[in-house]
Protein backbone atom coordinates (compact mmCIF):
# COMPACT_ATOMS: atom_id res chain seq x y z
CA UNK A 1 0.00 0.00 0.00
CA UNK A 2 1.46 3.35 -1.13
CA UNK A 3 0.08 6.79 -0.39
CA UNK A 4 1.28 10.35 -0.49
CA UNK A 5 0.80 13.46 1.58
CA UNK A 6 1.12 17.07 0.50
CA UNK A 7 3.34 19.39 2.53
CA UNK A 8 3.23 23.17 2.11
CA UNK A 9 6.10 25.21 3.49
CA UNK A 10 5.96 28.93 4.22
CA UNK A 11 9.69 29.64 4.71
CA UNK A 12 12.94 28.90 2.89
CA UNK A 13 14.19 26.67 5.73
CA UNK A 14 11.56 24.98 7.84
CA UNK A 15 10.84 21.77 9.76
CA UNK A 16 7.21 20.69 9.41
CA UNK A 17 5.81 18.05 11.77
CA UNK A 18 4.06 15.39 9.66
CA UNK A 19 3.66 12.82 12.43
CA UNK A 20 -0.14 13.04 12.57
CA UNK A 21 -0.45 12.47 8.81
CA UNK A 22 1.74 9.36 9.06
CA UNK A 23 -0.22 8.16 12.12
CA UNK A 24 -3.47 8.43 10.15
CA UNK A 25 -1.96 6.31 7.37
CA UNK A 26 -0.84 3.47 9.67
CA UNK A 27 -3.88 3.14 11.94
CA UNK A 28 -5.21 0.17 9.92
CA UNK A 29 -1.86 -1.67 9.94
CA UNK A 30 -1.50 -4.38 12.59
CA UNK A 31 2.27 -4.83 12.33
CA UNK A 32 4.95 -3.80 9.89
CA UNK A 33 7.19 -0.98 8.85
CA UNK A 34 6.25 2.30 7.24
CA UNK A 35 8.73 4.03 4.94
CA UNK A 36 8.44 7.78 4.37
CA UNK A 37 10.31 8.99 1.28
CA UNK A 38 10.86 12.56 0.08
CA UNK A 39 11.29 12.65 -3.73
CA UNK A 40 12.90 16.10 -3.81
CA UNK A 41 16.58 17.08 -3.98
CA UNK A 42 16.25 20.20 -1.82
CA UNK A 43 14.13 18.74 0.99
CA UNK A 44 14.61 15.91 3.44
CA UNK A 45 13.06 14.08 6.36
CA UNK A 46 14.15 13.33 9.90
CA UNK A 47 12.95 12.01 13.23
CA UNK A 48 13.77 14.12 16.26
CA UNK A 49 12.26 15.77 19.32
CA UNK A 50 8.85 17.26 18.69
CA UNK A 51 7.94 18.41 22.22
CA UNK A 52 10.23 21.45 22.33
CA UNK A 53 10.24 23.67 19.20
CA UNK A 54 13.59 25.14 20.24
CA UNK A 55 15.21 21.83 19.15
CA UNK A 56 14.03 22.41 15.57
CA UNK A 57 15.13 26.05 15.73
CA UNK A 58 18.56 24.99 16.99
CA UNK A 59 18.90 22.41 14.22
CA UNK A 60 17.92 24.89 11.50
CA UNK A 61 20.27 27.53 12.92
CA UNK A 62 23.19 25.07 13.04
CA UNK A 63 22.52 23.82 9.50
CA UNK A 64 22.51 27.43 8.25
CA UNK A 65 25.77 28.05 10.11
CA UNK A 66 27.39 24.93 8.63
CA UNK A 67 25.96 25.42 5.12
CA UNK A 68 25.05 29.09 4.57
CA UNK A 69 22.66 30.13 1.80
CA UNK A 70 25.27 32.33 0.17
CA UNK A 71 28.67 30.85 -0.44
CA UNK A 72 31.12 29.99 -3.14
CA UNK A 73 28.98 27.33 -4.77
CA UNK A 74 29.26 26.27 -8.41
CA UNK A 75 25.57 25.33 -8.75
CA UNK A 76 24.07 28.29 -10.63
CA UNK A 77 20.46 28.05 -9.44
CA UNK A 78 21.21 29.65 -6.08
CA UNK A 79 20.06 26.69 -3.99
CA UNK A 80 23.27 24.66 -3.58
CA UNK A 81 22.93 24.98 0.19
CA UNK A 82 19.49 23.35 0.00
CA UNK A 83 20.92 20.34 -1.86
CA UNK A 84 23.64 19.91 0.76
CA UNK A 85 21.24 20.26 3.71
CA UNK A 86 18.83 17.76 2.13
CA UNK A 87 21.66 15.25 1.78
CA UNK A 88 22.67 15.76 5.40
CA UNK A 89 19.09 15.08 6.60
CA UNK A 90 18.41 12.20 4.20
CA UNK A 91 15.50 11.37 1.93
CA UNK A 92 13.76 8.61 3.90
CA UNK A 93 12.94 7.24 7.34
CA UNK A 94 11.45 3.96 8.45
CA UNK A 95 9.27 3.48 11.51
CA UNK A 96 8.05 0.23 13.05
CA UNK A 97 4.25 -0.09 13.36
CA UNK A 98 2.55 -2.20 16.00
CA UNK A 99 -1.22 -2.41 16.53
CA UNK A 100 -1.78 0.54 14.18
CA UNK A 101 0.60 2.83 16.07
CA UNK A 102 3.99 4.25 15.17
CA UNK A 103 6.59 2.96 17.60
CA UNK A 104 8.22 6.34 18.10
CA UNK A 105 9.94 7.30 21.32
CA UNK A 106 8.14 9.52 23.84
CA UNK A 107 9.53 12.77 22.45
CA UNK A 108 10.02 11.78 18.80
CA UNK A 109 8.17 13.31 15.85
CA UNK A 110 8.62 13.00 12.08
CA UNK A 111 9.67 16.19 10.33
CA UNK A 112 9.63 17.17 6.68
CA UNK A 113 12.71 19.38 6.21
CA UNK A 114 12.27 22.21 3.71
CA UNK A 115 15.44 23.93 2.52
CA UNK A 116 14.28 25.71 -0.67
CA UNK A 117 10.84 27.03 0.16
CA UNK A 118 8.26 28.16 0.24
CA UNK A 119 6.91 25.30 -1.89
CA UNK A 120 4.28 22.61 -2.14
CA UNK A 121 5.95 19.20 -1.80
CA UNK A 122 5.01 15.59 -1.34
CA UNK A 123 6.04 12.70 0.86
CA UNK A 124 5.50 9.14 -0.36
CA UNK A 125 4.44 6.62 2.28
CA UNK A 126 4.58 2.83 1.95
CA UNK A 127 3.68 0.18 4.47
CA UNK A 128 5.25 -3.27 4.38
Amino acid sequence: MISQIKVTSSKRNQFIDITSEIEAFVKEIKEGVVTCFVPHTTAGITINEGADPSVQADMLRKLEELVPHSGEYKHAEGNADAHIKASLMGSSVQIIVKNGKLQLGTWQSIFFCEFDGPRVRKVLIRAS
